[in-house]
């Protein structure tokens, strides 16, 4: 039985989507190559907030059988209200996954994590035979951490020791990230902090090196990934 009268169907997008028309193409190019029976794994943002439009457009039209394995509570509300049908990762393995990026460099390397699902947008990307990053012309770049910092998800008693031992990194600055709308820190997906990390260069080494730090849950450095860009073409 559902619920008569479910607060889910109300929500919207919480922020206004920018380059909306870029990101409609990029959508429409991912849901076309959605297939009866996939599962697919969702990332987080608004571009991936696009492409769940198109393909419940299809699911709709077309009768299309699908599930998703989604990355952050607003994504899971998102299928929900759209009628997505939803898999847990524990029983379901994506076919493919499909993500958005806030930068992007020629070498197809990766920073994410302002939604704060790097942790789990991570673990898709690496549980999927195939993952696209979907992104307009504003996610290229040509040095990782030219816009965004670097964010780090840190378990919360390891904060202070985290910030220390970061620093033997030589960043050119730390952030905790603060909450919009509430007091106090961003509490990520798993009930962790994000430290918000500027470097004025990113060897390849870092990701390892920062992942190495005892009380890091995750980064959003995606370096070297066998990732396949869609893009408005």
């Amino acid at each position: 039985m559902k619920w008569d009268d479910n607060i889910i169907e109300s929500l919207a997008w919480g922020k206004a989507i920018t380059r909306k028309e870029e990101k409609e193409r990029v959508a429409g190019r991912i849901a076309a190559m959605v297939k009866q029976g996939d599962v697919l794994g969702v990332g987080s943002g608004s571009t991936c907030y696009m492409a769940l439009l198109a393909i419940a457009a299809r699911i709709r039209d077309e009768g299309l059988h699908i599930k998703a394995v989604t990355t952050s509570l607003e994504i899971t509300m998102a299928c929900v209200r759209l009628g997505i049908p939803l898999a847990n990762f524990e029983e379901y393995r994506p076919s493919w996954t499909f993500d958005g990026a806030d930068e992007i460099d020629p070498d197809l390397s990766l920073i994410k994590g302002r939604g704060g699902a790097m942790f789990r947008e991570k673990l898709l990307i690496n549980s999927s035979p195939k993952a696209y990053i979907i992104a307009d012309s504003s996610k290229m770049v040509a040095r990782l951490g030219t816009k965004f910092p670097v964010p780090v998800e840190v378990f919360p008693q390891a904060l202070t020791y985290v910030g220390h031992a970061l620093r033997e990194l030589s960043p050119a600055e730390i952030n905790l990230r603060m909450a919009e709308k509430k007091d106090g820190p961003v509490i990520t997906e798993n009930g962790n902090l994000i430290l918000d990390v500027w470097f004025d260069a990113i060897p390849s080494g870092t990701e390892k090196a920062i992942k190495s730090i005892t009380g890091v849950i995750e980064s959003g450095l995606f370096i070297g990934y066998p990732v396949e860009i869609v893009d408005v073409g």
